[in-house]
């Protein structure tokens, strides 16, 4: 049985002698596994229209385990981008945390919206230093995720929020601050409540003083709650 879906390409790797596992995301069913039958063939004509950040039409035949590509259709490669090592990184990044919180067979209109502005966003020119550590804070929104920035993560109070706690989930007072909250720089956590909900065609400048730091905390912040480390975070913090 065949069916048409949308997706962007999170990511591939190579499935028996001539095969690829592509890994999608689509706005209507999520996270799609799919086989892209012998796209390692020299004479393959849709290997190059399945390499990751590519937005797709699909048509997939329905297969027991995993969809089979059978047509691909480009809606944009966002080519803008892939002349720059910075901005793949960061693409590389966006994809990485969808990838790690979208689920298959579920909705994600919302979730794929967002990683479409945000490469779209890395199309238009170099990257802006805010721009992953602002993708991510509005990732983690998406998925219900968002840390408490303006009011105690515990109680709710907005005065007296020193701390920041990963596994509270945000800023928290010195009546509920937990074991292992740590104090922040005065004004980041206002920095990282600007960027959490700009709009990342337009960022304002980066300020010097805070732009690493909050690359730092929303790192930490998202590797705590998805128990899982990046490498392009890495890459990125680096």
């Amino acid at each position: 049985m065949l069916r048409h879906d949308r997706g962007i390409v999170l990511r591939s790797y190579s499935f028996g002698e001539a095969d690829r596992i592509v890994v999608l995301l689509s706005p209507h069913n999520g996270k799609l596994r799919t086989v892209a039958k012998g796209v390692r063939k020299t004479k393959s004509r849709i290997g190059g229209r399945l390499e990751s950040f590519i937005d797709v039409d699909l048509v997939l035949y329905e297969g027991r385990n995993l969809d089979i590509i059978n047509q691909v259709s480009i809606r944009n490669t966002h080519a803008g981008m892939r002349s720059e090592l910075d901005r793949v990184t960061a693409a590389s990044t966006m994809a990485e945390g969808v990838d790690a919180v979208a689920q298959e067979d579920e909705p994600s209109v919302a979730l794929f919206e967002l990683l479409s502005v945000g490469l779209s966003v890395l199309d238009t020119g170099p990257a802006h230093p805010d721009l992953v550590t602002a993708f991510l804070l509005q990732l983690a929104a998406v998925i219900g995720l968002a840390p408490s920035l303006d009011v105690c993560a515990g109680c709710g109070r907005d005065t007296g929020l020193d701390r920041f706690s990963f596994g509270a989930g945000g800023v928290v007072c010195e009546s509920c601050r937990p074991d292992g909250a740590v104090r922040l720089r005065r004004g980041l956590t206002a920095y990282l409540s600007q960027l959490a909900g700009s709009d990342l065609h337009s960022l304002a400048p980066a300020d010097d003083e805070f732009s690493g730091e909050a690359m730092g905390v929303v790192r930490r912040f998202m590797e705590f709650h998805l128990e899982r480390r990046f490498s392009s975070l890495a890459v990125l913090g680096s």
